[in-house]
């Protein structure tokens, strides 16, 4: 049964997670701009705290996934992204607020601030990546070409994201209603996932 749904519910989950994460980087932008700017170095914060995260988050993932890999789990790693994200559109503000008064440096600030609102939530992102390729890889000799594809896909999500956050959701919506539909996204494909675990396992059931 794999093969008939399960690898492409995967690669489409893996493509809406690279959506996501880039529309959330972006919004970083936005979101610090009133207190700290968007100088340079305000992006360089901010890429700076997401590349740290997804790295630590791809370290996470990989160890979690030698774990009974399932898709229950990986469904679990959206919802938890998901209400990590929340809290951004909730309480940005007020933690901006306090960083921008006790640190002068807009560089420091900045920081500071990434890190406190999209530390976390991309770390749990960064976990589905290696959690993917270990869900689709079921023989050795095509690990390569599954992560390739897999990467290819996720990438391609994030370019789309980048695309569609920068050209049309800013122009429509507010940020942190932006934030919040992202939440929402997140949540849902990992009930999603989660549907699609127990239906597989309903199969199995009935086959044996």
């Amino acid at each position: 049964m794999q093969n008939t749904w399960q690898n492409p519910l995967i690669y489409l989950l893996a493509f809406c997670s690279g959506f996501c994460i880039m529309g959330i980087e972006l919004l970083g932008g936005r979101i610090l701009a009133p207190f700290f700017g968007s100088s340079v170095h305000i992006w360089g914060s901010i890429i700076t705290v997401f590349m740290l995260s997804l790295a630590i988050g791809y370290l996470i993932g990989g160890k979690y996934s030698t774990q009974s890999a399932s898709l229950k789990r990986y469904g679990g790693i959206f919802i938890i992204a998901g209400l990590f994200i929340l809290p951004i559109a909730l309480f940005a503000t007020p933690i901006m607020e306090w960083i921008f008064l006790y640190i002068e440096d807009s560089r420091y600030g900045s920081l500071l601030a990434s890190a406190a609102l999209f530390f976390l939530p991309t770390i749990v992102l960064g976990m589905l990546s290696p959690y993917s390729v270990r869900l689709l890889v079921t023989n050795k000799n095509e690990s390569g070409q599954i992560a390739g594809k897999l990467y290819f896909i996720s990438t391609l999500g994030s370019a789309i994201g980048t695309i569609v956050t920068s050209f049309y959701l800013v122009l429509y919506f507010e940020v942190n209603q932006i934030i919040i539909s992202f939440s929402l996204i997140l949540v849902i494909l990992g009930l999603g996932a989660i549907l699609a675990n127990k239906h597989s396992n309903a199969q199995k059931v009935s086959y044996a």
